[in-house]
């Protein structure tokens, strides 16, 4: 049977490059859903899942770090795929701490790809070579769980998303309007938020929500 894929990227172009490449490569593998962000991903995993996801590590409204954890929290048998613009070992440790079972940076996506979901659908792991020496580093001792995640991995799932939320310039009211809670709700919210990361102004939250990956630049 074909290996079925969902996959997110807030461009467009990204994706249908991605597409174009396995329809050349393989009929093993089809395309079953496209997604603009973290949220409608989620949405197309509910209607009809997948056997692979690949994900954009930063994506608006929701991004790919939390759209993982929560995919994973629904159906503990999903095999994500992050894609990301960064090759450094924080941001790929990172989205293996949040589930994810293989790594692409995109600059060699498109050589790698076809390799990574049959191998992650086999249930084993792909990371692209450019990175492959941060698992070895692993695999003696360095793990993940060791590495300092800038506080990110205090916060609750709420708390992450109203961070991101934050850093793309919501107000409160729109914030409230698209979790679709009461504005005291996201008050306490951003409290904790400050308390945890002791970091109480907005232009220092949109700094580390850059930093950490969250938002793009």
């Amino acid at each position: 049977m074909p290996i079925k894929v969902i996959m997110a990227d807030d461009h467009p172009i990204v994706i249908k490059g991605l597409r174009s490449l396995l329809e050349s490569k393989t009929r093993d593998i089809i395309i079953t859903g496209e997604a603009a962000n973290g949220k409608q991903l989620l949405a197309l995993a509910h209607r009809s899942p997948a056997d692979v996801y690949v994900i954009d590590i930063s994506m608006p409204l929701l991004n790919g770090i939390d759209t993982t954890v929560r995919l994973l929290r629904n159906d503990k048998k999903a095999r994500v795929i992050i894609l990301s613009m960064h090759g450094d070992r924080a941001t790929m440790e990172k989205a293996l701490k949040a589930g994810a079972r293989g790594y692409l940076v995109k600059e060699s996506a498109h050589d790698d790809i076809v390799k990574a979901i049959y191998e992650v659908n086999s249930g084993r792991c792909f990371v692209s070579p450019a990175v492959t020496g941060f698992v070895i580093d692993n695999m003696l001792g360095k793990t993940c769980n060791k590495f300092k995640t800038g506080g990110y991995d205090r916060l609750t799932s709420k708390e992450r998303e109203i961070v991101q939320l934050i850093a793309e310039g919501m107000g409160n009211k729109e914030i409230a309007a698209e979790l679709k809670v009461s504005v005291n709700t996201v008050h306490a919210h951003r409290n904790n938020v400050a308390r945890k990361l002791d970091i109480h102004k907005q232009t220092q939250l949109v700094h580390y929500a850059i930093r950490e990956n969250i938002v793009k630049k």
